[in-house]
């Protein structure tokens, strides 16, 4: 075994490897940046260095400085963990070159599933059926939109290089083509750092099923039964879980032979997951990619099988083999993963980076609570918006639903909206009780309109004033309620300041003042990066057509006009950072813009 460790990533996945490292009486080095000075990963780890300023340019992902660190700490290894440079073969062969080992796969293999299309070769050589797509890259929307032609829409234009749903859009007819390549291709390089994008027929009502796989160096291969990722948003997973519901042992040997036959067909080592879709019949499944990293959702796969992934991971590349044979893998019990972000479920999901001003873990029997961030944390606006991943098992899907629903209850996280409240009611959802659930019914099926929002948004009216919470009660009975105007500030205390967190049961709330806005104006639901304007001044819109591209925690989202009229003013421009708030445009009725106009010429 390795006597140094370095870990190149940050928040819960960096603590997740230290941990590993001090059971394996390894010394972990973390890395970090400027933001993260104070972060809980630096204290986790036995030792520190610092990378360079927020940007992960200059920080996470700057190769040489991680390399520099590395030989300064005088470790032996590197653990990518997820994102950031984990699936970069350039890296990998980076670390090789310097004398160290990548705890992961040899470069070559990151390098064939990395891109997309030579995933797609691989599968298709290890006879593994495969979604209908291009074998070529394309930046051209006529080629695009022939695609589309062809093979019938939706279509999905997916990065090349990329993963978690970062640079992958859904184009449902041919006039929305060339915006959505264009914004695949712009996320795609902010993300992975190249914008090559291909075409893949959409499905339309897809499970996310994948299988977890390990290979030693000796050639020994494993597949550790299937996590089902199927509740998704912006294709971003919201909740996995181990085993999938309604998938039979047949299937399960099928996928995971399948997936076998991947690893196999490129010699590939370490921990891997194969992805694959589920069609609507519960049988027919294509290969979509292989993440050739730990996955976000692990722990859910350890919780069944009893298996250390990120143990096994170090063993593995020591040299010392995993230790397992198929025969050795049993599932037992249902594990659930909700993952916890820094996101409003009631506002579309955007993006709320901000001060943790509490959080409390649930604690009881088979709970656990993977996070980067403690009381007093901030989360960047520089990275992922995930906070953290709750984690529970059961003895079977029912009892682990209801043990989650208990520790959602549990968890207090104050200071910031959060997914909290959609991970509750989604426990409780029909649908997915059901295990009916599909990549798009958060998105398409779903009425998130129960969900209220955890502060007010940007412009909503303020005129219900300030707002606390009270315990009174009622015939012995103890009741938490909300008082909203006068009842607010009277009799119980001062009024909350603008800004002062409320708590919510299990979730985050704030009331946080917002000046009242002109109905005329579009305003920004979060705080980000203007990417671009897609209209100009004096532009008729329709509400709904685009007006604005933010970039928020990594992400391109999508501002849209709330109303019929005239674009009058654009009040920024590309590269601009914006606060959630701010008025983007001035958008007037096509009357009003007349009549101004008319009073210019007059003037």
């Amino acid at each position: 075994m390795f006597e140094a460790v370095l870990i190149a990533n940050r928040g819960e996945i960096a603590i997740r490897v230290a941990r590993a490292c001090r059971e394996l009486g390894v010394r972990s080095v973390a890395v970090y940046s400027e933001v993260d000075r104070d972060a809980l990963h630096v204290r986790h780890a036995d030792e520190a260095y610092l990378l360079g300023p927020a940007s992960p340019a200059e920080s996470y992902l700057h190769i040489e400085r991680i390399l520099a660190v590395a030989e300064q700490a005088g470790v032996q290894a590197v653990h990518p963990g997820y994102g950031f440079l984990s699936e970069n073969a350039h890296f990998a062969q980076a670390v090789a070159d310097a004398g160290l080992v990548f705890v992961g796969p040899p470069p070559e293999a990151i390098a064939r599933m990395g891109d997309k299309l030579s995933a797609r070769e691989v599968a298709l050589a290890a006879g593994v059926p495969v979604v209908p797509g291009t074998l070529e890259p394309t930046e051209d929307a006529e080629v695009a939109i022939a695609f589309g032609d062809e093979y019938g829409y939706p279509v999905a234009v997916k990065a090349m290089f990329g993963g978690g749903g970062r640079g992958m859009k859904v184009v449902r007819d041919a006039k929305g083509m060339r915006e959505a390549l264009e914004a695949a291709q712009r996320e795609a390089k902010t993300a992975f750092g190249r914008g090559e994008c291909y075409l893949e027929r959409y499905l339309e009502r897809p499970r996310h099923v994948e299988i977890q796989v390990m290979a030693d160096l000796d050639g020994t291969a494993v597949y550790l039964g299937e996590r089902d990722c199927s509740l998704q948003r912006r294709h971003q997973k919201l909740v996995e879980e181990a085993p999938a519901p309604g998938v039979s042992q047949a299937l399960r040997d099928a996928m995971g032979t399948a997936a076998v036959k991947v690893a196999q067909e490129m010699g590939y080592t370490n921990a891997g997951t194969c992805e694959f879709l589920l069609d609507e019949d519960g049988e027919t499944f294509y290969f979509l990619e292989m993440n050739t990293r730990l996955q976000v959702e692990h722990p859910v796969t350890e919780m069944v099988t009893g298996v250390d992934l990120a143990q096994t991971q170090l063993k593995v590349a020591a040299g010392d083999g995993m230790g397992l044979t198929q025969e050795d893998i049993r599932l037992t019990g249902h594990s659930i993963e909700v993952r916890i972000n820094a996101e409003e479920p009631a506002l579309g999901f955007v993006p709320t980076p901000g001060p943790i001003e509490r959080l409390v873990p649930p604690l009881g029997p088979w709970v656990r609570l993977d996070t980067g961030t403690e009381s007093g944390s901030e989360v960047p606006r520089d990275y992922d918006s995930m906070i953290g991943k709750l984690i529970v098992w059961g003895a079977d899907r029912d009892a682990a639903r209801a043990r989650m629903s208990r520790a959602l209850d549990e968890l207090v996280i104050e200071g910031i909206p959060t997914t909290v409240t959609f991970h509750r009611m989604a426990m409780n959802h029909p649908q997915f009780a059901a295990g009916e659930h599909s990549t798009n019914s958060v998105e398409t099926e779903w009425d998130l309109s129960v969900l209220e929002p955890q502060m007010p948004a940007a412009g909503s009216d303020p005129a219900a004033g300030p707002s606390r919470e009270v315990t009174v009660e009622v015939g012995d009975r103890r009741l938490q309620v909300r008082v909203f105007g006068e009842l607010a500030v009277g009799g119980g205390g001062p009024a909350p300041a603008a800004g002062a967190p409320r708590r919510s049961r299990g979730g985050a709330t704030g009331g946080r003042a917002v000046t009242a806005a002109a109905s005329e104006d579009l305003l920004a639901p979060m705080q980000g990066t203007v990417v671009k304007y897609a209209v100009e001044e004096g532009a008729t819109v329709a509400a709904g057509d685009l007006v604005v591209v933010l970039e928020a925690m990594k992400m391109e989202n999508s501002i849209s006009a709330h109303r019929d009229g005239v674009v009058t003013i654009l009040h920024y421009a590309a590269g601009d950072v914006v606060e959630s708030g701010a008025v983007l445009a001035h958008i007037e009725s096509a009357g009003e813009a007349l009549d101004e106009t008319l009073l210019e010429a007059d003037a």
